[in-house]
């Protein structure tokens, strides 16, 4: 089982946007495979890459991209603690956004 697979509910609340982040984990091609939604929300195409994972602090981190952004890096985390989780994003120009209050919801 891959670390943080399932899907996952968070809390999202910045000036650009104040939901639900919907997380998907799952396996593809032998690798992670991630998706994420805003609820309420439109998404841009996206992929997440250079996926790395750290057992002794069970955290996910990587470089995700959107078609909003081309050509920029957008570096995330997720660290999972049974079914709970918390993570973030650093999107260019609009800076870190906190993933709090995660819990597992399949």
């Amino acid at each position: 089982m891959l670390l943080g697979e399932g899907k996952w509910k968070f809390l999202v609340d910045t000036m650009f946007y104040k939901g639900e982040a919907l997380l998907a984990v799952g396996e593809k091609d032998g690798g992670y495979d991630i998706q994420i939604e805003l609820t309420g929300m439109d998404m841009p195409e996206n992929t997440f890459e250079d996926i790395e994972v750290d057992e002794e602090t069970n955290t996910v981190t990587g470089i995700a991209h959107t078609s909003l952004l081309p050509g920029k890096d957008i570096p995330f985390g997720l660290t999972v603690e049974g079914d709970t989780a918390s993570g973030f994003l650093k999107i260019p120009f609009m800076g870190k956004i906190r993933l709090r209050d995660g819990v597992r919801i399949g």
